[in-house]
């Protein structure tokens, strides 16, 4: 393992943004890993974890404590089943499953960050979620000392939360394994409307799974969502704020909201969302409350290229982000009843 003191951890960020940590270790082995995190545990250390980065918001006073840095490596596919340790960097395992024929992840192409966050947050895009392939997640227990091996419905998957989500002092995964179908090389049905408009299919339609991948890619890079460290716009964690889930008092309520504020023949999306249950867009919202691309006069500042994702424009420190993030929660607040929530996990700082 590699230790270092006083290291900076806003390298190890997307948003670029962070003070530095007491102690830095990096782990290549689950080994190295479950050992670090004992270690830190008997002695009553706090203790960070980061993968890729992708989904931290860290405080400009750092963190006082342990920060471990999942370095693992290990891509083992075998006819449709995928196993990624967790330090694999996401985007490359997709990249590997489509080269290989297989379908399933192949929409998720382009997500920043490594393989053992995606369980976590159950990352999703462009209509598809890794609950839908995930078959088993091998996580270390730091309540019990012991590594675990959790099914798919164990991980008590929901939109953008999972077991992990809910007790994140609890559980480090270690490895996950996926469940891929091999359909000929064509992809899983296309399920989101963008997508299947960029493809030039319908709904439910199959495609080559590498012009799905391709073409996600171009559509995320359009929105700045692929990481490039000359593009200010991919200074950021990608959707700062999750799409609202309203029940039906809420929705309504909403409904009257919108239509008091932008008249009555404006529409916000809706899509189902369960029983009695909707949910809609939070980009719609920021925009219609005021809030659009390039919004923001200082280093911090809502992307050019969409108004979901908001970015570091060189020099910002963590408080401006947050400030920013206050103003839009604040605004869109005011605007339509809807209380936002950070996707992003926050470290020593909260909005």
């Amino acid at each position: 393992m590699q230790e270092l003191h006083d290291a900076p951890l806003a390298p190890l960020t997307t948003f670029r943004l962070g003070g530095p940590v007491a102690r830095l270790i990096t782990a290549t082995t689950d080994a190295e890993v479950v050992t670090a995190v004992r270690e830190a545990d008997d002695a009553g250390t706090p203790l960070l974890i980061i993968g890729g980065g992708s989904n931290l918001v860290i405080g400009d006073k750092g963190f006082d404590g342990t920060a471990l840095r999942i370095a693992t490596r290990g891509f083992d596919l075998t006819d449709t089943t995928l196993e990624l340790a967790a330090g694999e960097i996401w985007t490359d395992a997709v990249a590997r499953t489509v080269a290989a024929g297989l379908a399933g992840i192949e929409c998720l192409a382009g997500i920043p960050g490594s393989a053992g966050a995606t369980p976590i947050q159950n990352v999703g895009a462009y209509g598809q979620e890794v609950s839908s392939t995930i078959t088993e997640v091998v996580a270390y227990d730091r309540a019990t000392g012991e590594t675990r091996t959790l099914t798919n419905a164990d991980c008590q998957f929901s939109y953008r939360h999972s077991r992990f989500k809910e007790h994140p002092e609890r559980y480090v995964v270690l490895r996950v394994r996926f469940a891929l179908e091999d359909a000929g090389g064509l992809s899983a049905p296309v399920k989101y409307a963008e997508t299947a408009r960029a493809l030039g299919v319908e709904p439910g339609d199959r495609v080559p799974a590498a012009t799905a991948r391709l073409t996600v890619l171009e559509l995320r890079a359009g929105k700045g969502m692929v990481l490039d460290p000359a593009d200010h716009d991919t200074w950021s964690a990608g959707s700062f704020f999750t799409n609202p889930i309203l029940d039906d008092a809420q929705y309504a309520a909403f409904l009257a909201r919108a239509a008091e504020r932008l008249g009555p023949d404006v529409t916000p999306p809706a899509f189902p969302a369960g029983e009695g249950r909707t949910k809609t867009s939070a980009a719609w919202l920021i925009d219609r409350a005021g809030f659009t691309k390039g919004y923001g006069a200082g280093p911090a500042r809502i992307s050019t290229k969409h108004t979901l994702a908001l970015t570091n424009r060189g020099d910002a420190t963590t408080e401006d982000l947050l400030a920013l993030a206050r103003e839009v929660v604040a605004g869109v607040r005011d605007a339509f009843g809807i209380t936002l929530v950070n996707e992003p996990v926050t470290v020593g700082v909260s909005l």
